[in-house]
C-alpha cells in the first residue's frame, strides 16, 4: 500500500514512522510532500492508495476527480475537521474519507484555558516588561476566575474537557450544543445561545465548522454578550467574523481575545512569514491589540496528540484495505463502490 503525506512537516514524518514501524503485519510505503495538496501537485498523488492531508487543504470537487481518476481510493484526514473537503464529490467517485476523530482532546482543552489564564493575568506582556527589567504592576491587573460564569460552545470531547477544568477552578460552566451530551449534566447547565451569551464572562469555542456554525459569532450574536467579555477560539478559524470582532475590539464592548485558529489561516499558518511582508490586514490589525493574543494552530501539538494522530491514520488505511470499510469514515458509500479496490491484507 502507498500512502502520499501532504503539507507533511518535520514533526509529521518522525510520528508517522514511529507508528509505520511498529506495524509488523502491513506494509505501507509513505511518501512525503512538504506542500499542501491543490490543482498544481494533485498530479503527485498518481500510484497512491491513498492520500494523507492535514486542516488547511482544500479538497474542492476538481481536486477529488483528480484524485478517483489517478486511481487513489481514500483520502485521510490526519485531524478531526473535515470541513476542507467535499464529501459530496467524494461520495460520487466513491472515494473513502476517514479522519481521526480525537486524539488527546485535554490537549485543546488545556492550551484552550492557557489562553484563559494568558489573558486574564497578563503574563505575557509581564514576560515582556521583565526582560526589559519594568517590574510594574500597572496595567496587569486581572480578575479570578473562581465564581466566574464560563459559557462553553460545543460540547463534544474537547468542550467537556475544558468544561471539567474550568469547573476546577470553581467557575459556573454553562453550555450551548443542539446535540447535548448527558457527560455535561455533572459539570454545568444547558441553555439557548441567546441566554449563554450574556450570562459569561468567558465564551470559548468547540464546535465543527459547518454552514450552521459558520460565523456563529458576528456582529450581532456578540451584541448580545456581556461587555467586557473574554472570547476563546481553539475551534476553526470560521467560526468568528474576524472583522465584526475587530469592530468590537475597537468599541471596547470585546473585553479581550484569543485565537489559534483565523478564518484566513490557510495561506499562512504553520510556514515561517517572519521575513515576508503580509498582506492580511485584518489579522496585522488583530496583533495591534495589548488584549488580544494570535497563535498558530498549535492546540493540538502535543507528543501524546501527533502519536495518536499518526497511529490512527494509518489504522484508517488499513481497516479499508482489509475490510472495504473504516469506523472513521466520513463517507457513506465509499465502502460500497470501492470495497474491494485496495488489496487486502491480513491486518
Amino acid at each position: 500500500m502507498k500512502l502520499s503525506v501532504f503539507s507533511s512537516k518535520p514533526y509529521d514524518r518522525k510520528y508517522f514512522e514511529a507508528a509505520n514501524a511498529a506495524r509488523k503485519a502491513s506494509e505501507i510505503d509513505i511518501v512525503y510532500h512538504e506542500f499542501s495538496l491543490g490543482k498544481d501537485t494533485v498530479f503527485l498523488a498518481k500510484g497512491s492508495d491513498a492520500v494523507c492531508v492535514f486542516v488547511n487543504d482544500a479538497l474542492g470537487p476538481a481536486i477529488v476527480e483528480a484524485l478517483a481518476r489517478d486511481g487513489v481510493k481514500a483520502i485521510l484526514l490526519r485531524c478531526a475537521g473535515f470541513n476542507g473537503v467535499d464529501l459530496e464529490a467524494a461520495e460520487k467517485h466513491g472515494l473513502l474519507v476517514a479522519n481521526v476523530p480525537s486524539y488527546s482532546p485535554e490537549a485543546v482543552a488545556e492550551f484552550a484555558v492557557a489562553l484563559i489564564q494568558t489573558l486574564n493575568r497578563h503574563t505575557h506582556r509581564a514576560y515582556n516588561r521583565v526582560r526589559e527589567g519594568n517590574f510594574a504592576l500597572d496595567g496587569l491587573l486581572g480578575r479570578t476566575l473562581h465564581g466566574k460564569t464560563v459559557g462553553i460552545i460545543g460540547t463534544g470531547k474537547i468542550g467537556l474537557a475544558t468544561a471539567r477544568i474550568m469547573k476546577g477552578f470553581g467557575c459556573r460552566v454553562i453550555a450551548y450544543d443542539p446535540f447535548p451530551s448527558p457527560a455535561f449534566s455533572e459539570l454545568g447547565d444547558y441553555q439557548t445561545l441567546e441566554e449563554l451569551l450574556p450570562a459569561s464572562d468567558i465564551i470559548s469555542l468547540h464546535c465543527p465548522l459547518m454552514a450552521s456554525t459558520r460565523y456563529i459569532v458576528n456582529e450581532q450574536t456578540i451584541s448580545k454578550m456581556k461587555p467586557g467579555v473574554m472570547l476563546v477560539n481553539t475551534s476553526r478559524g470560521g467560526l468568528i467574523d474576524t472583522k465584526a470582532v475587530v469592530r468590537a475590539l475597537k468599541s471596547r464592548h470585546l473585553g479581550s481575545l484569543a485565537l489559534d485558529v483565523y478564518e484566513g489561516e490557510s495561506s499562512l499558518f504553520y510556514d515561517d512569514h517572519s521575513g515576508e511582508i503580509i498582506d492580511d490586514d485584518v489579522l496585522m490589525r488583530l496583533t495591534t491589540f495589548h488584549n488580544v493574543i494570535v497563535c498558530g494552530h498549535q492546540a493540538f501539538f502535543t507528543e501524546e496528540a501527533l502519536k495518536e494522530i499518526a497511529d490512527c491514520t494509518l489504522r484508517n488505511m488499513e481497516e479499508y484495505a482489509a475490510t472495504g470499510m473504516c469506523k472513521n469514515s466520513l463517507t457513506r458509500d465509499a465502502k460500497i463502490k470501492r470495497r474491494d479496490s485496495l488489496p487486502v491484507r491480513n491486518v
